[in-house]
């Protein structure tokens, strides 16, 4: 095994450099050599388009991809739920670590929780996706509020609230836990309320399907981070999401998780951990961002042992979910 150090690319925003900085660590242990970040800049990181308005697919992938395939870096580390649903040839996803906190949390004001925002409560967020379940759980709750389309990092996201300009923002936990800041949490907003995107939470770790004995060696090194359970869960979300024929920006959550655990693991139960299941739920819903129409929908069945499985599962649910009209709902965007 070569002693030469590994070429990690990632993004050069604080988080991918933190999550790209834990995968690097993880790579040195089991491979033994020195890794070194190679810092890319993407075009989503330079545009200051809204994502739904420029795709969301492939934003922040395509330039960390053709670093790859020029041979400038090894292995990419990217947010899963960033990368489009179809993936290249040359290229493998050689690991899908154990996958981080997948919900969404709220940052208010005042240490608030969501539902105790005041009347007309301006919240922040990307996402065509939270847009629309936040404002449906509004709706069906007699809540009163607006969602605000901000682009921006998360010291820019939490600086609208404490400017005053926001009530809160809504984030991904994960990404908080990742870069030190799971403190300022005001509340968890639990999956029942806010579906996740498809893959929140997880990471892909993505290098060249060579057929040089060196690629071969990178493959099986890191494979040896691979979460079985986290790749069946994340195949079968990606693969709803393919089927919907819906990228990343669409307002499309996914969450494949084991029904007898999730709840405690959600209240951080610790003894929820470790127990054996068979079964994995997989939950999908699309809606208009404004909230007023939802298709939601779940199923449940052996927890797949392969990625053929765990695709069907994604395809099934959603063949239900277009069946009952969430194809008319997926061209909403936030404007």
């Amino acid at each position: 095994m070569s002693t030469k150090a590994l070429r990690l690319g990632t993004r050069r925003s604080r988080l991918a450099m933190a999550q790209s900085g834990q995968v690097a660590d993880a790579v040195r242990r089991v491979t033994g050599r020195p890794v070194e970040l190679v810092e890319i800049t993407t075009y989503g990181d330079t545009s200051r388009e809204h994502l739904a308005q420029i795709g969301g697919t492939g934003v922040f992938v395509t330039a960390l991809r053709d670093a790859l395939l020029r041979g400038e870096v090894d292995f990419a580390v990217h947010s899963l739920k960033d990368l489009p649903t179809t993936q290249p040839e040359d290229l493998v996803l050689a690991a899908v670590p154990v996958r981080e906190d997948p919900r969404d949390v709220i940052v208010a004001r005042d240490a608030l929780k969501f539902t105790d925002l005041p009347r007309g409560a301006r919240i922040g967020t990307g996402s065509p996706r939270r847009m629309a379940q936040l404002n449906a759980y509004a709706r069906a709750h007699g809540l009163d509020i607006e969602t605000v389309p901000i682009r921006g990092n998360v010291d820019t996201r939490i600086g609208f609230v404490r400017d005053g300009e926001l009530d809160a923002v809504v984030l991904a936990a994960a990404g908080l836990n990742r870069i030190g800041r799971s403190e300022e949490v005001t509340d968890f907003l639990s999956v029942d309320t806010v579906l996740p995107a498809p893959g929140q939470g997880a990471l892909a770790i993505e290098c060249r399907a060579g057929n040089t004995a060196q690629d071969a060696d990178l493959i099986a090194s890191l494979g040896e981070l691979d979460d079985p359970f986290t790749r069946a869960a994340v195949t079968a979300e990606r693969s709803l999401l393919a089927a919907l024929e819906a990228g990343c920006s669409a307002p499309v959550g996914a969450l494949a998780d084991l029904p007898p655990l999730s709840a405690p693991l959600e209240r951080g139960d610790p003894q929820a951990d470790g127990q054996i299941v068979k079964e994995m739920r997989l939950r999908g819903v699309v809606g208009t961002t404004d909230g007023t129409r939802m298709v939601q929908l779940s199923t449940t069945g052996p927890v797949p042992e392969t990625h053929d499985r765990a695709t069907a599962l994604g395809r099934e649910l959603a063949a239900e979910m277009l069946a009952q009209g969430a194809a008319g709902l997926m061209g909403e965007r936030a404007q």
